[in-house]
């Protein structure tokens, strides 16, 4: 496994295996089982697996946020070693975002709602970071979880809309056994708070907004954003909650089984 810190680097790394299948998991490390299935997936799909590793700091609007992100990169990068990962791309800030840098990508409509009211630019920095990797790695296909739904319909849009050949996989949420879904910001819960935060799924799972709603305003010590249905491929009833200081998002597909699917910017 490679671990390139610069553009030129991973370029001249995959100059010489064009030839073949790229798969791409973007992540901002402290990776998780849900980070792990993308990467077998990947692994499964492709010549060559190249798995990003980077906080990036345009979707955060908080600073405190961005500094308490979890970042474990000796641990991240042993895990990718152990998933079959060729290359891992882990720039420093200043090669994504050098001094002057003005261009920015802003996925209008689906951008704005459910996370996006809450979390302000906070999609204009996922689409911008996106796409420089897509523009950085050329992969054929990219991959993503269910857990970000949202996330996962921006990028979506983004191909789309740009026409970009690249093959988009979304893979279902994984889950804990007691039904929580795994997030790196787990880790920054107290074992009470993971309790309470087991509402939150258990809420969802109802398939009724108003439902859902009822049952976690009956929860002790969870503040909710919001939870509605999204009409997003396929439809999900989401939701955002605050557990003491850790935010948590979630959701559950409407469709029984359509949480996995691929697209392609030319068929959409």
């Amino acid at each position: 496994m490679k671990v390139c810190r610069t553009i030129a680097e991973v370029r001249e790394r995959l100059e010489h295996v064009r030839k073949g299948t790229i798969g791409l998991v973007p992540t901002m490390g402290a990776l998780h089982g849900g980070h792990l299935s993308l990467l077998e997936a990947a692994r499964a799909d492709n010549d060559t697996v190249v798995m990003s590793l980077f906080v990036n700091p345009a979707q955060f609007a908080e600073s405190a946020d961005l500094a308490g992100y979890p970042r474990e990169e000796e641990h991240d990068l042993e895990l990718a070693r152990d998933a079959g990962v060729d290359v891992v791309f882990a720039p420093a800030v200043e090669e994504m975002y050098p001094p002057g840098f003005q261009t920015w990508v802003d996925v209008t409509e689906l951008g704005s709602i459910l996370e996006g009211r809450f979390r302000p630019g906070h999609f204009r920095g996922v689409a911008t970071v996106v796409l420089k990797l897509f523009a950085i790695v050329r992969p054929d296909r990219t991959y993503f979880g269910q857990k970000d739904a949202q996330q996962a319909e921006v990028i979506r849009r983004l191909i789309h809309d740009l026409a970009l050949d690249i093959e988009l996989r979304v893979l279902p949420i994984v889950r804990d056994p007691d039904g929580l879904a795994l997030s790196s910001r787990n880790a920054l819960l107290s074992p009470e708070d993971r309790t309470r935060a087991l509402a939150l799924s258990r809420a969802l799972s109802t398939g009724s907004a108003n439902a859902a709603r009822s049952a976690l305003a009956a929860s002790n010590g969870l503040v909710v954003d919001y939870v509605e249905v999204a009409d997003f491929d396929p439809p999900v009833i989401a939701g955002a909650v605050r557990v003491g200081s850790t935010r948590l998002i979630d959701n559950v597909p409407l469709n029984a089984g359509s949480d996995s699917r691929s697209d392609k910017g030319d068929d959409t």
